[in-house]
């Protein structure tokens, strides 16, 4: 059956109640091959083919970020190093073409998106290098900011910078748009912490900030620029009032156009570029290196979340929060707690809050718990006299340090987003806006903007960083209806006016300034301060090849070009803001598509017409790009504000492919899935004994027969075949049922190891903290379901997902007795995953029962009645994606750290995308998603290579050449075993 025959139907949309997008937002059928030449060649000649994504997926995957913009680009460059980034804009210069630079694409306002070559630099920019003990530290600019503090908290420090989308930005995009956050404030921000920065200048010429030589070289190699940066600063500093006017500027949080203050700060020419290149946006150049001043990393925290009858009170308080020292003081109105209650985990009883209030959340950091205690009898100071209402009435119980209390209440803060941006009317699309005004004046700016928002029909409600006066805002509407766009034309009009006139506020306070503000730059520095600009841009980037209209703009309706349209696709999708939060935790991001790109890509197909050359090309390529190579592993949900799992969409598209006959012969399968286990059993003997080279052979012609997305590709390291037999245990006097996995009875322990296996591990520990457990007679021929869940074959999944738990109910006396699970997926597979496939009566026998991950068990019940006689030094730690759903994955170091006297977990550990058997249909997979990993496992020895899942353990084996991954209960078991067992 050939593979890609049923796909362009089984792919398409299925979605009939919309009609496409308009026609100026849709893909021109012209460029439905892509690229066009000469540029396709032209780059692919300069920068090898490689480095050049020119097919149509290609660019739509590119042409959407976190903003309300979408450009389609004419080709996207995978830049390895400086030398592509010069290469380029050599090629730039000579060919009048442009360049915008995108890393994680989290930018709010359109500035990653080009229109002509755009620069990915990300995948081959992360690295962080600790200097100074942690004083500062060397960062790609592909590194995200959650990246860098892990690595940096382990030397007690941390960045300044502390943006909402630390996880997914980059320290490349912090720095072009001064991204600050909740504590950074004006004094921790990029432009107060970047100690120097290395720089790709439009002409070429690289420029390194920190080098004593820096400006005597950029002297020599462009003396017009060195001389005009000059002029420039003088011309500034010779007026008085501008120079004033400058200051004042930069007292409340402002990255709306070019840092002027650079040419007060600076006193050479590469100082000033370090200033100016801070919040260019990629206007001025690339940013190759940071190196930043970092901070110390206060471990003691204590947080309160506050209640105050009105807005007004609220805003009183947050002056005496900031001079009691607080690190951070969070504003929610009433509206914005009252549509949090959408959100899980936030209290239900905020929708009664009457519409007056408004909250405030407090925190503290500090070095050690006196400070700490300082800082609470300040706090408590500082709301003496002052209001408060139910839920937290009174001071006394208002701060917690319970880390577990920490996270609910900045979770309710950051619902906002997720309430606004996952409840909006489908087909809308969702701005956030940001800026800032002086804090005493935060209450009247508050209620203006409600009072504006609802007099142009927009949800009303505002959130933000009330310690720097910096609010957010949010607006929905459909880019597809011209009222609708005139509506939003209308508002930004009278915010813009509103912000500048009435308040002296910042348009931008940590956004930047972007697409959506670059019309409105002007009205809020003046004529004087925006001539410097176009100036500085025309000195700086004489050809104008970086980012045009993205900062400047003559254009007064530039805001409303590009505005994306958002096309209802499947239900799961359609909540996406394509924010990007998603893309670092994808195992496919570096080969394929990520979450967001998928959904994009779905979204560009709706908005082309039916049987149109550039419906057909995107649906050609989906099948491979998007759906066989999503591992399905769900972590994209954990970092989604609005909880989309992709990796679910991806597996219903799997299914709508499946011919009548596929389905057949899964459901089959797992009818008869006692005879397939044994006989997978047999052929893993079988092709021990072959060899890896025969057998790789022979499954690969079996691919190219029938295809490669069903049937699995031999690898090295596979382990041989699990034992016929599974160990003897009684169920007389057993305390929990032990459930071996079907891949822990097919596959054995990795090679070279010697030892009991794991079902022999798990019941001799348990044996011997007294807690003895039963494994059921009857196992065999039963799963947990994920076998075709994954695969998205329904009858066999729901066939499987039934019988295990019937079985489950019997073995374990309706409930009576725990059920532990010795595979990680296959616990949140029984526990969790099966029961949407249950029937009423099984989904009420499913709710009796208690399933306990093995190593969850271990940590509860057998580590405190067991002995450990020997410890090896060093294990590395791979946690999988399902202990991150099952949130065990302290309790799997909790075991490894029984057993070692390190215990190390890669900074770059994630998802294997070995992913049952993905990573043997599609081995280049998980080689993609675990490169980082591996790399930073074998760059030192360790005694023992840990984890919690047979497959993941194989995945990590193939990823480092052959560690030998395994069980940490098995090293439990090592560990523990008295020396009369001992071989």
């Amino acid at each position: 059956m050939p593979l890609l025959e049923p796909e362009p139907d089984a792919l398409r949309p299925a979605v009939t109640t919309s009609p496409p997008g308009p026609a100026h937002d849709r893909v021109p059928d012209g460029r439905a091959w892509g690229t066009p030449e000469p540029l396709r060649a032209d780059l692919i000649a300069l920068l090898g083919a490689e480095k050049v994504l020119h097919k149509i997926s290609d660019l739509v995957a590119y042409a959407s970020d976190a903003s309300p913009y979408r450009f389609v680009p004419q080709v996207v460059v995978l830049a390895e190093d400086v030398d592509d980034i010069s290469a380029v804009f050599s090629y730039a210069h000579g060919k009048g073409r442009n360049v915008v630079f995108r890393a994680a694409g989290t930018s709010l306002n359109g500035q990653a998106q080009g229109e002509d070559i755009l620069v990915d630099v990300r995948r081959h920019w992360a690295g962080i290098e600790v200097l100074d003990g942690g004083a500062r530290a060397r960062i790609l600019p592909g590194t995200t900011v959650w990246r860098a503090n892990t690595t940096l908290a382990r030397h007690g420090r941390l960045l300044g910078p502390d943006p909402a989308s630390a996880l997914a930005c980059t320290l490349g995009g912090v720095v072009a748009n001064n991204a600050s956050g909740m504590t950074a404030g004006t004094t921790r921000n990029s432009y107060r912490t970047l100690a120097s920065l290395t720089l790709v200048l439009p002409s070429g010429t690289i420029v390194d900030t920190a080098d004593p030589a820096a400006d005597a070289e950029l002297a020599r190699a462009e003396p017009a620029l060195c001389a005009g940066l000059l002029a420039l600063k003088a011309e500034i500093e010779a007026e008085p009032e501008l120079v004033a006017r400058i200051r004042d500027k930069y007292r409340i949080k402002n990255t709306n156009g070019y840092r002027l203050d650079a040419f007060l700060d600076g006193a050479t020419p590469a100082q000033i570029l370090r200033g100016l290149i801070v919040g260019s946006q990629g206007t001025l150049g690339f940013i190759a290196e940071t190196v930043f001043d970092t901070l110390p990393l206060e471990r003691c925290t204590s947080t309160a979340l506050l209640f105050f009858p009105t807005l007004r009170e609220a805003a009183a308080a947050v002056p005496r929060f900031n001079e009691a020292g607080a690190r951070a003081v969070e504003l929610m109105d009433g509206n914005t707690l009252r549509a949090s209650v959408s959100v899980p985990g936030v209290p239900a009883d905020w929708a009664e809050l009457p519409k007056e209030t408004a909250a405030l959340l407090v925190e503290f950091r500090a070095a050690d718990e006196s400070a700490l205690r300082a800082y609470e009898q300040a706090a408590a100071e500082a709301l003496e006299g002052r209001p408060l209402i139910a839920p937290v009435a009174s001071v006394s119980n208002a701060f917690t340090r319970e880390a577990a209390a920490i996270s609910g209440y900045w979770k309710a803060r950051k619902a906002f987003v997720t309430a606004v941006g996952g409840s909006r009317p489908p087909g809308t699309t969702l701005i956030t806006e940001d800026f800032a005004v002086p804090p005493a004046r935060l209450a009247d700016a508050c209620a203006a903007l409600l009072e504006l928002q609802a007099l142009h029909g927009f949800d009303a409600a505002v959130a933000g960083h009330a310690a720097h006066g910096n609010l957010h805002f949010l607006l929905a509407f459909d880019a597809a209806e011209p009222a609708d766009v005139a509506r939003y034309a209308a508002f930004m009009e009278e915010f813009c006016r509103l912000t500048v006139e009435r308040f002296d506020g910042s348009l931008k306070a940590e956004h930047a300034t972007g697409r959506n503000i670059a019309p409105f730059l002007e009205l809020e520095w003046g004529p004087r301060a925006t001539e410097l600009m176009w100036r500085i841009k025309a000195l700086v980037d004489p050809h104008g090849i970086l980012a045009p209209r993205v900062l400047l703009d003559r254009d007064p309706q530039a805001h409303l070009r590009g505005l994306k349209t958002i096309p209802e696709v499947e239900a799961v999708a359609d909540p996406c803001i394509e924010c990007g939060f998603c893309e670092p935790t994808c195992p496919s991001g570096d080969l394929t598509t990520t979450p967001r790109q998928r959904i994009v890509l779905r979204r560009e197909m709706r908005r082309q017409p039916p049987g149109s050359p550039v419906e057909r090309e995107l649906l050609a390529a989906y099948g491979y790009d998007a759906v066989d190579t999503c591992a399905g592993d769900a972590t994209c949900a954990l970092a989604c504000p609005v909880g989309i799992d992709t990796g679910a969409l991806m597996k219903d598209l799997r299914s709508r492919r499946h011919s009548p006959r596929e389905e057949w012969a899964a459901a089959q399968a797992a009818r008869r899935f006692k005879a397939v286990e044994r006989a997978a059993r047999l052929a893993v003997a079988a092709a021990d004994r072959i060899g890896d080279r025969l057998t790789a052979s022979v499954t690969g012609a079996a691919r190219r027969a029938v295809r490669p997305d069903l049937v699995p590709q031999w690898l090295p390291h596979l382990p041989g075949a699990a034992a016929r037999t599974l160990p003897a245990s009684h169920r007389t006097d057993a305390v929990a049922v032990y459930y071996p996995a079907c891949v822990n009875r097919i596959f054995g322990e990795p090679d070279g190891y010697r030892g009991p296996s794991l079902p022999e591990a798990v019941v001799a520990l348990s044996r011997r903290a007294g807690r003895p457990v039963w494994i059921p007679g009857d196992v065999t021929g039963t799963c947990c379901a994920t076998i075709w869940h994954s695969k998205g074959y329904e009858r066999g999944n729901v066939l499987m997902a039934n019988r295990i738990v019937e079985a489950a109910w019997g073995w374990t006396a309706g409930g009576r007795l725990p059920l532990i699970v010795d595979a990680s997926s296959c616990t949140l597979g029984i526990g969790h995953e099966v029961v949407p496939y249950l029937t009423a009566d099984n989904r009420a026998l499913h709710a009796e029962l208690t399933v306990l991950d093995s190593v969850v068990w271990a940590a509860r019940e057998l580590l405190p009645h067991l002995r450990i006689l020997r410890t090896v030094d060093s294990a590395v730690l791979h946690p999988t994606c399902s202990m991150r759903h099952l949130g065990d994955e302290d309790r799997l170091r909790e075991v490894a750290e029984a057993c070692a006297r390190e215990v190390v977990v890669p900074d770059d550990a994630g998802c294997c995308a070995f992913a049952g058997d993905r990573g043997m249909l599609h081995r280049e997979l998980t080689e993609s998603a675990t490169a980082r990993e591996a790399a930073e496992v074998t760059s030192r020895e360790f005694d023992a290579y840990l984890s919690a899942n047979r497959m993941c353990e194989v995945g990590m084996d193939h990823a480092t050449g052959g560690r030998g991954y395994r069980s940490v209960l098995l090293q439990l078991e090592r560990a523990t075993r008295p020396e009369a067992e001992r071989g």
